[in-house]
C-alpha cells in the first residue's frame, strides 16, 4: 500500500497545501489503496510535502513526480481520451495554477500579518516557547525570499492582485459549464486546479485572490463538486 505523508488538516481544509492535495487527489484518480501519515517537513527528501512510499519503499518526493511514478509504474493515463492540444491544454492551466496562483495565495497568508496570526503562525505552536518566534520569524523571512526569488514577491498588490485576477478569469472562461475541466470527467490537471481553486476560496483568510475567485460562480461550483467527490468529509 502507498503511504502519502502530509501537513494534515487545516483551515477548515483537509491539508494546509495544495500540493498534498493534489497528490492525494492523483491517488484517488488512479484508484490505488493509500493510507495517509502526517510527516515533519524537515525530514521529508526534498524538505517540502507530499512525498510518497510505495509498497515496494520506493520514496517520491513532489507531487508532479508522484503523477509521473503513477503513470509509469502503474500504467495510469490521468488523461485518457483528450486529444494531445486538450493535453496540452490541461498541463498549462495546471502551471498556471501552480506558477501564479500559489505564489500569489502564499503572499495573502505568509505576508499579510492579519491572515500571518490567523494562520501560518501556529504552524509553530508546538514548539518551546524560547525557539517559537525565532523560527518563525525565520520561515516568514524564507518565504519572503521565496517570494522574491520566483518573482511574484517583486510586485506591488495592485499588480499581484491584476495577475491573479486575470488567471482566474481565464480558469472560469475555459471552464465554462463543464464538471471538469476538460469536460464531463476529472483529468490529471483537475488534481491542482481544484486544489488551488479550493485552497483559494478557504474562508478562514481574508485575500483579495478570494474575492475575486467568488465573483466566479463556476468556480465556486467546481470546487464544491470536487470536494463532495474526493473530500466528503470537509464538503
Amino acid at each position: 500500500m502507498i503511504t502519502l505523508f502530509t501537513f494534515g488538516p487545516s483551515f477548515g481544509m483537509p491539508d494546509a497545501s495544495p500540493f498534498v492535495m493534489k497528490a492525494e487527489v492523483l491517488l484517488q484518480l488512479a484508484e490505488v489503496p493509500y493510507t495517509k501519515k502526517r510527516a515533519d517537513v524537515r525530514k521529508s527528501p526534498k524538505g517540502k510535502l507530499p512525498y510518497i512510499r510505495d509498497a515496494s519503499g520506493t520514496v517520491i518526493a513532489d507531487s508532479t513526480l508522484i503523477r509521473f511514478h503513477l503513470e509509469r509504474h502503474l500504467g495510469v493515463d490521468f488523461d485518457a481520451g483528450l486529444t494531445p492540444s486538450e493535453r496540452g491544454a490541461a498541463w498549462a492551466f495546471e502551471k498556471l495554477c501552480e506558477d501564479h496562483l500559489y505564489w500569489i495565495g502564499m503572499s495573502e497568508r505568509w505576508l499579510n500579518d492579519t491572515n500571518w496570526e490567523k494562520g501560518p503562525r501556529h504552524f509553530f505552536d508546538p514548539l518551546p516557547v524560547p525557539l517559537r518566534s525565532l523560527i518563525a520569524s525565520k520561515v516568514r523571512r524564507d518565504v519572503r525570499k521565496a517570494l522574491h526569488a520566483q518573482g511574484i514577491g517583486r510586485h506591488s498588490h495592485a499588480e499581484m492582485d491584476e495577475i491573479g485576477t486575470r488567471g482566474l478569469a481565464a480558469l472560469s472562461d475555459f471552464l465554462g459549464d463543464k464538471p471538469f475541466l476538460m469536460g464531463e470527467k476529472p483529468c490529471g490537471a483537475d488534481a491542482f486546479v481544484f486544489s488551488s481553486i479550493a485552497q483559494t476560496l478557504c474562508d478562514h483568510f481574508e485575500s483579495s485572490l478570494r474575492d475575486a475567485a467568488l465573483r466566479h460562480p463556476n468556480l465556486v461550483a467546481y470546487r464544491d463538486r470536487g470536494m463532495a467527490r474526493w473530500f466528503p468529509e470537509f464538503a
